[in-house]
């Protein structure tokens, strides 16, 4: 008796599936399959379309350009560095969808040395160091930004793993106990002097929750600027999300690290914070993370991270300000401030008050 139906069905489909799982080696730019997503989530390599390959002539020029015979060979350091197997990188490279030093090679015996060279994949910064690590952090109300504290207060340490307390990383600028979300986590000193140094004016994200309706006159306000007892300072971006007459749920991005501006800002035009989430900094955000927990960064979240530092500082904060170093109250002080990164600049939220209401 021929079977049909649902079970016929069924044995085709177990049929097709070792087919599928092997018919596509590499992903195509902006694709979410292939083995990146199906070894880790977080590393797919691409959101944009890939690069034009460079015309013969040209692709020689730049192997020229690059090539250092007492290197590594290219597909080795991208396969160190995370990217994926080596097979895999052999076969971004001769799809021209990656470049050293803004050279698009597709020759994957050129050799290049890690430490002189920069590398992109699909428009995306990779990070060559392995030693580094770089952590998102969803700090809850009530969690002093301390790596360890003497009084025996909720700090970042209790939410580590023992292998990211090996790491020793530290935290890039500071959130007040009563101040909720985003904080990064690493052990690069480098990257987290850049991103807490005002002439780099790294964007940072805020929702914000205060009483009672706000006008529009507000938002237009604060994007025109005003002026506090430290000097002039304007928002980003302002937008209203939502409010229901009692309260209103603001999201203001601003890029100074003066300390506790974003409620000194809100204060000023009589809408004191009653609760304050930092959702983003640049292009990497909170999302659905769950408070008290901790996640490696996603590679492209980490390119976004290198290429923001990687451009020309602006050599002054646009409001006036210098590297700010005063963010914290003294109960947020952090007894390893002395480690690398933790001297730069103050996060734009450190509170002196706040019942930070659910």
């Amino acid at each position: 008796m021929n079977s049909s139906g649902p079970d016929r069905r069924a044995r085709e489909a177990q049929r097709r599936e070792p087919r599928a799982a092997t018919a596509a080696r590499t992903p195509k730019a902006g694709q979410s399959g292939g083995p990146f997503s199906s070894e880790d989530p977080q590393r797919m390599i691409s959101t944009g379309p890939s690069r034009a390959k460079p015309r013969r002539d040209e692709a020689e020029e730049n192997f020229t350009a690059v090539h250092d015979p007492e290197g590594v060979r290219l597909q080795k350091v991208l396969a160190q560095a995370g990217v994926a197997s080596r097979r895999v990188c052999e076969a971004l490279i001769s799809e021209g969808r990656v470049a050293v030093d803004g050279k698009v090679i597709i020759e994957p015996g050129i050799r290049v040395r890690p430490e002189d060279v920069t590398i992109h994949v699909d428009g995306v910064r990779i990070q060559l160091s392995v030693e580094h690590q770089y952590v998102m952090f969803n700090k809850p109300t009530g969690v002093v930004t301390t790596m360890s504290d003497p009084h025996g207060r909720p700090c970042i340490n209790d939410y580590l793993t023992e292998e990211m307390q090996a790491a020793r990383l530290f935290h890039v600028g500071r959130l007040d106990a009563e101040t909720e979300g985003l904080l990064l986590l690493t052990n690069d000193g480098e990257l987290a002097n850049k991103l807490t140094h005002p002439s780099y004016e790294v964007p940072k994200t805020y929702v914000v929750e205060v009483a009672g309706p706000v006008y529009k006159e507000v938002g237009k306000k604060l994007r025109a600027g005003i002026e506090l007892e430290d000097g002039p300072i304007a928002v980003d971006d302002y937008r209203q999300l939502g409010s229901d007459g009692r309260r209103t749920m603001i999201q203001v991005t601003l890029h100074s690290g003066r300390n506790r501006i974003v409620r000194r800002i809100f204060d000023h035009v009589g809408h004191p914070v009653l609760r304050l989430v930092r959702t983003a900094l640049g292009e990497i955000t909170i999302g659905n993370q769950q408070q008290g927990t901790v996640r490696p960064l996603g590679r492209l979240e980490l390119g976004h991270l290198l290429e923001l530092t990687s451009r020309d500082a602006t050599g002054s904060d646009a409001s006036g300000s210098g590297a700010d170093t005063s963010g914290s109250d003294s109960s947020s002080s952090d007894s390893s401030g002395s480690q690398a990164g933790e001297s730069g600049g103050s996060d734009a939220d450190t509170p002196d008050t706040g019942d930070g209401p659910r």
